[in-house]
């Protein structure tokens, strides 16, 4: 693979688009991924392809419909595509102890 340009984590290629490794992949988790790891996999999506991290009001309503949308379709297509034949190499982030912790934290208001 020959690098030709590389911008926001997206590195292209003489053979394609790589996406951003830092997307989540859910197709065959033990247990099956959750509501809320489909969720969040989808506002992972939404934040990169928008360049938002933070919606402000004029642009919120937009946001959120869209995360919908893709964790709508997401959920589709999990339930659509056959089994796995090994799991991802990585375990998702929602299901690492100390990720927990820091959203357990945040909530709490610490």
């Amino acid at each position: 693979m020959r690098v030709v340009g590389v911008g926001h984590g997206v590195t292209v290629s003489t053979y394609g688009w790589n996406m951003c490794r830092n997307i989540t992949e859910l197709r065959g988790l033990e247990p099956a991924a959750t509501d809320e790891e489909v969720e969040a996999a989808a506002r992972q999506y939404v934040r990169k392809v928008s360049g938002i991290t933070r919606p402000t009001a004029a642009n919120e309503t937009a946001f959120e419909t869209a995360v919908a949308e893709v964790t709508a379709t997401t959920m589709r297509l999990l339930a659509e595509l056959p089994a796995r034949r090994q799991p991802p190499k990585t375990i998702p982030p929602l299901r690492r102890p100390e990720v927990r912790a820091r959203i357990e934290a945040r909530a709490a208001g610490g």
